[in-house]
């Protein structure tokens, strides 16, 4: 059995009030909770070894050094990549995507182009307009239909000799969508381009193996799994990082410096320039030691069962739609009360102590799709309970009788 009772007892922060109730925290897609053993990790480090990493003699550095790259070869076996050396520590996949963007600006030519896709979060659309300024490269967008699903017909038409680049998320963070990134990958690398995969919504509930999907780069930030914030991974197939030139330059990422020349680093330090989030990155892999052994197919077992009960409970409201009703999808349900504006209810929501998020949440595109100014997002992990999505909908069903 998936005992979520004893699960809950890791994560101390669910155990608070919120004006005068206990906390239902909905909004996991933004930013999931901590549980025990990641802050202890954390509350360690800060104790007993901290201390700069690669650069000391000493035992704390030594001690330091070794648990973050303990934690970078626990990324790399979690998402099955190939080196320890094609993970590239970031400060979440927003570093990631725009690492990868300025490497590329030195391969565009005047006129090569760019897809994405119409599902993507404003992190992996404002860096590839950036670069198709810089380079005179030309945007293009792989379509949605009102189900929240890709439309991938243009995208097979229009794939040709000047197809350098494709973007996609793995999960749209909006709709939950899960996009078709392994038809998407054979068709980019089929006319010649690279391929970056956005898994930041994927990594909670999906346990991608990166070499089975062939992605040439995949990011992921650790605060959707359970892990610290300001810190993430970029996954990169190491001839492609060894192409790329360095995002920054500055300390470690360097292997000698003079006036005259500098030489860079082997992978993965060619791209960490500077002291990292070394704490962050080692309660990184203790968040995947702690998923890894809660299992992530039983995850993705249980917050489907609990997608599909509150979907049901959640649509015998009056006027209540669902933007995103694709048959494969994360546990993710974005909502409208007819004639309620998505912020008015997150308040009353909030005000129950349900926690959910309003707003274009960073993919304005899709709003301007279906013609909203956004969405009551309700987002749930495997920490949550049928208990909490009754009420839920009992909040929802007042805000529709307090606003109606």
């Amino acid at each position: 059995m998936f005992d979520v009772a004893e699960i809950r007892k890791d994560f101390p922060i669910l155990a608070r009030m919120v004006n005068g109730y206990p906390l239902v925290y909905l909004d996991n897609a933004a930013t999931s909770q901590t549980p025990r053993q990641v802050i202890d990790v954390i509350v360690d480090y800060y104790s007993r070894y901290n201390a700069n990493i690669h650069r000391g003699v000493h035992t704390l550095s030594q001690e330091a050094t070794d648990a973050y790259e303990q934690a970078r070869t626990k990324i790399q076996k979690h998402f099955n990549a190939a080196h320890a050396h094609e993970i590239i520590m970031t400060s979440g996949t927003t570093h990631g995507i725009n690492l990868v963007a300025s490497g590329f600006s030195t391969f565009l030519d005047n006129g090569d182009e760019i897809w994405v896709s119409a599902m993507e979060h404003h992190s992996n659309i404002v860096p590839w307009q950036m670069l198709c300024e810089r380079t005179g490269a030309i945007l293009r967008i792989i379509p949605m239909d009102e189900n929240g699903e890709l439309v991938l017909q243009p995208f097979r038409d229009g794939l040709s000799e000047r197809t350098k680049l494709v973007f996609c998320n793995h999960v749209s963070n909006a709709l939950g969508t899960i996009n078709p990134i392994e038809e998407l990958i054979a068709l980019s690398h089929s006319a010649g381009a690279a391929v970056l995969i956005d898994g930041a919504q994927a990594a909670p509930h999906i346990k991608a193996d990166v070499q089975a999907l062939d992605a040439d780069f995949y990011t992921i930030s650790a605060h959707k799994l359970c892990g610290p914030t300001g810190v993430g991974a970029l996954y990169g197939k190491e001839a492609w990082l060894n192409r790329l030139p360095p995002y920054q330059g500055g300390g470690e990422m360097i292997a000698e410096v003079t006036f005259e020349k500098t030489t860079y680093a082997a992978l993965p330090h060619k791209f960490e320039a500077g002291t990292p989030d070394i704490c962050g990155g080692i309660a990184f892999g203790a968040a995947l030691d702690y998923l890894n052994a809660i299992g992530m197919e039983r995850i993705a077992a249980y917050e489907g069962e609990l997608l599909d009960y509150a979907t049901a409970e959640l649509l015998q409201i009056d006027g209540l739609k669902i933007f995103g009703q694709a048959p494969g999808k994360t546990p993710v349900i974005s909502f409208n009360l007819e004639g309620i504006h998505p912020y008015d209810v997150g308040a009353i929501l909030d005000k129950l102590g349900i926690a959910v998020r309003t707003g274009h949440h960073c993919a304005q595109p899709i709003m301007d799709f279906y013609r909203i100014p956004g969405t009551v997002r309700a987002s749930f992990s495997f920490y949550n309970t049928r208990e909490e999505v009754d009420r839920l909908v009992a909040g929802v069903e007042k805000a529709r009788q307090m606003l109606s």
